[in-house]
């Protein structure tokens, strides 16, 4: 029976014999990387069914490789470790790519059953920048392009933009963005999506005489698939 295979990026020697040890005593089979540069060509090279990437890193970070390695098309599940606990590095861990988190010191049977969860649900397609043809953004990086130009948004116009392209071609109703991108407190029910969709459209698709942020009467917006690139006939509408 074919032994499922896990890459560990761990550049401490103990941390990595602890892993290699652990790990193999479960069943896996444990290929070790000793910087960022070695383990992403190891997970470029072959086939893995999980990964085990430490945060700091020699000659590249955790975060780079993940994020690369979602450039590069590589959809290994990844687990990221850090001896960090703040929330910014979570959050910039997940938006570049990587499907769990775990804070040092950990429990090696935590370690397990969050591998084990990730093996379950295998690869999934997540890619780190987020397109609609020549419509990118990268949430990690918090920045925004059209073709070679970059565009600065503001924080609800990046919001918004994030939510409608995770799921290009799906109708958002206005209530629908208003949780995505307003917290709890906020009780106006007014025009306010409107005017940031307004503003966004101004800056994503007007200069460039493309549409796709499409308003769809009645029901709400969506993000056009094929970033809304000028042409006749295409009857798309705006508020």
């Amino acid at each position: 029976m074919t032994r499922v295979r896990v890459l560990v990026v761990e550049d401490e020697p103990k941390m990595a014999g602890l892993l290699r040890r652990g790990l193999t005593e479960e069943g896996y089979a444990v290929d070790l990387a000793r910087d960022g540069p070695e383990g992403f060509a190891a997970a470029l090279s072959r086939h893995y069914d999980a990964m085990v990437l430490d945060v700091m890193l020699p000659g590249r970070s955790g975060f780079l490789v993940c994020r690369d390695l979602r450039q590069h098309r590589v959809w290994v599940p990844v687990l990221l470790l850090t001896a960090r606990d703040g929330i910014s590095d979570r959050i910039h861990g997940l938006d570049g790519g990587a499907d769990d988190y775990l804070t040092k010191p950990f429990h090696l049977g935590e370690l397990f059953a969050r591998l084990r969860a990730l093996i379950r649900r295998g690869p999934i397609t997540r890619p780190a920048v987020l397109a609609a043809e020549d419509l990118r953004l990268d949430p990690a990086a918090r920045r925004c392009w059209r073709g070679e130009r970059e565009i600065t948004l503001t924080g609800k116009e990046f919001a918004l933009l994030e939510v409608l392209l995770r799921h290009p071609g799906q109708v958002f109703t206005r209530d629908a963005l208003l949780e995505h991108c307003w917290d709890f407190a906020y009780e106006s029910r007014s025009n306010v999506v409107d005017v940031h969709i307004r503003s966004l459209r101004d800056k994503i698709d007007r200069p460039f005489a493309a549409t796709s942020l499409e308003t769809v009467r009645g029901l709400g917006y969506r993000i056009s698939a094929d970033g809304g690139q000028p042409g006749p006939g295409t009857g798309r509408s705006r508020p």
